[in-house]
């Protein structure tokens, strides 16, 4: 199998490209990841941004990553129809390799702007999910998947986590993209070891790893106890390096390694600290495949 293509996610803001613009001209980043939702009407997605999707989409390097399509909600059919036409348009404009979208839910009639919550593994939750998917998957024509939470309620929330994920993709022969950060945050908030949720997962049908840095907050029940957050504003953690050879090789399906930061949170120090982030990740996919 070929060495999996390492590349970034798509943002939109001025100090992203700054920070990124180095590794596209140096012929870097082989592949782009692209939240396609964020871009859609009335955002206004910049010139430049817009010739990076072309240039990826022609190559046949562009994986697309929704973020509001919201699978697991219910009782909102009307708000993923309207979606779905959106992400019809979208796939007619640009040539995916493929399309994920996350687990969990983020909209409620009155609720929509959030990182994704959990669900329970529930009968009705994973029917609710399988049809989300077909629908997805029958528009996308191309694999679909699913992202791994940071978030949870629950320890339990935490441990079913690689099940419902399996029995939400085996209908469409889905795929995982498995965030190593969104894990180490759910190892260090339920105090588990990483390897034991990594064997939790599904890694047979892990096709694209994200990487990514985070910060601690306080908790609001507990205040002694600071809690991980997954908020894509700092560097990746040296741990997730370390682990990253071992996930390779117990995760062989892997083609895709994408580094995320979040734009507007990268100073000039930061960029540099970002381009080193991106070349580390590079060399230890190669070394590892």
């Amino acid at each position: 199998m070929p060495a999996p293509l390492v590349g970034l996610s798509l943002m939109l803001e001025d100090d992203f490209l700054r920070a990124s613009y180095p590794l596209f001209e140096a012929g870097q980043v082989d592949v782009l990841e692209w939240s396609f939702d964020t871009g859609w009407p009335p955002v206004i997605v910049p010139t430049w941004a817009e010739e990076l999707l072309q240039f990826f989409s022609a190559a046949g390097r562009l994986v697309g990553h929704g973020v509001s399509y919201s699978a697991l909600s219910a009782g909102t059919e009307d708000l993923q129809q309207t979606w779905l036409q959106l992400f019809s348009s979208e796939i007619e404009r640009r040539r995916y390799r493929h399309v994920s979208e996350h687990f969990g839910f983020s909209s409620t009639r009155n609720f929509h702007q959030s990182a994704p919550l959990p669900v329970p593994l529930t009968p009705a939750t994973l029917r609710l999910g399988r049809e989300r998917l077909q629908q997805l998957a029958d528009l996308a024509r191309v694999p679909v998947g699913l992202e791994n939470l940071a978030f949870a309620f629950s320890l339990r929330d935490v441990l079913d986590q690689g099940r419902f994920l399996e029995e939400l993709l085996a209908p469409v022969n889905g795929f995982v993209v498995l965030d190593l950060h969104n894990l180490y945050c759910q190892a260090l908030n339920f105090e588990q070891p990483f390897e034991n949720l990594l064997s939790g997962y599904p890694l047979d049908r892990v096709h694209e790893l994200h990487l990514a840095g985070g910060s601690w907050s306080l908790s609001t029940l507990a205040e002694s106890k600071p809690i991980r957050r997954d908020t894509h504003d700092g560097p990746v953690p040296d741990e997730l390096f370390a682990v990253l050879p071992e996930v390779l090789r117990r995760c062989p399906q892997v083609d895709t390694v994408i580094l995320e930061r979040m734009g507007g949170t990268l100073s000039p120090d930061d960029g540099d600290l970002f381009r080193r982030d991106f070349l580390r990740l590079k060399e230890i996919v190669r070394a590892a495949t």
